[in-house]
């Protein structure tokens, strides 16, 4: 053991033991004041040296451009001229380059596409977008798809069935009875209003207007009157004279209306015989004490029957389609 210096403490203080451990200092993580307050002020340095880069940059890209004009200028070339009238672009002269144009002028002729009134590919193509997103809703609306659907649906419980066709077969089975309805449409459509646009003989809106105007014939000749008349009060407007006149926000609801009812009205004619098998079979099981059996289970195969032997299908069909002659 040490002794303590001499004056180190006071009288009767404990003697100081040696340091066997680590040090008591300060961690080294811990960042002195001054150190930090010291590198503060670099930040406004990097800052000014930043904004004069960009400043820089800003005003190479403001005087390159006019360097090479004035280089161009000095040089006697000349830019390009564009022609309206022809839709073609001359470009400058360039000296010992009489081949390019045999006529020896100098001159270069290049094709610009989209300046006539024909649309360009990537306009008819955003057309054609446009219209694959608005299908399902054109087609709901303003096709015979909802009715025949709904028919079809009808048709289907009133032979007891819950899901025997599937909805899908019905859905394309609608699907395609609409196209083969309004094909003649379809194909009066293209010729009035889309070739002649893509031709560049109508503009937009002229062949807009020609171009709906077969559809709006075919609604017209399905929508009934009181339709008609009552979207148009509901509107809060004045019922046009002619039914020409009628607006598309205004006949595309009264036709889909026009078309719900017509296809309730079928599928209560076509509930009427299945309801009397039901009744007949519900009389006979509790005629005979038999009334714990489910009288569906006994009249489905009789319905199927009287479907199949009278080509329900066919008939049903037949009906849809010549509503629309």
């Amino acid at each position: 053991m040490t002794l303590p210096h001499e004056g180190a403490g006071t009288a009767g203080a404990p003697p100081a033991l040696p340091s066997t451990g680590p040090s008591t200092a300060p961690s080294a993580s811990v960042r002195p004041v001054g150190r930090h307050r010291a590198e503060r002020p670099r930040r406004p340095l990097v800052r000014a040296v930043v904004l004069g880069l960009a400043a820089l940059a800003a005003l190479a890209l403001i005087l390159l451009p006019g360097a090479f004009l004035d280089s161009a200028s000095a040089s006697g070339t000349n830019g390009p001229e564009f022609n309206w009238g022809s839709g073609t672009m001359t470009g400058p002269s360039v000296p010992g380059s009489g081949s390019l144009d045999p006529t020896g002028d100098g001159s270069v002729s290049v094709d610009v596409t989209g300046l006539t009134r024909k649309p360009s590919e990537s306009v008819a193509l955003f057309i054609a977008l446009t219209l694959l997103s608005l299908a399902p809703a054109i087609v709901l609306t303003c096709t015979s798809f909802t009715k025949i659907l709904v028919v079809l649906g009808l048709t289907r419980n009133a032979l007891g069935l819950q899901q025997t066709p599937p909805n899908q077969v019905l859905a394309g089975l609608a699907l395609f009875l609409s196209l083969f309805i309004m094909a003649p449409v379809l194909s009066q459509m293209n010729d009035a209003g889309v070739q002649p646009y893509m031709d560049g003989t109508l503009t937009a809106q002229q062949s807009w207007d020609a171009g709906i105007e077969p559809l709006r014939s075919f609604m017209l000749d399905n929508t009934e009157d009181e339709e008609l008349a009552t979207l148009t009060r509901v509107a809060g407007r004045e019922l046009p004279s002619d039914r020409a006149d009628v607006p598309l926000t205004t006949l595309i609801p009264a036709y889909v209306l026009s078309e719900l009812k017509d296809a309730f009205i079928i599928g209560f004619i076509i509930f009427i015989p299945f309801l009397v098998i039901d009744l007949v079979v519900s009389g006979a099981l509790m005629a005979l004490g038999m009334m714990m059996m489910p009288p569906v289970m006994v009249s489905l195969p009789f319905k199927l029957l009287l479907f199949v032997l009278v080509d329900g299908w066919a008939l049903i069909i037949t009906a849809l389609v010549q509503s629309y002659a």
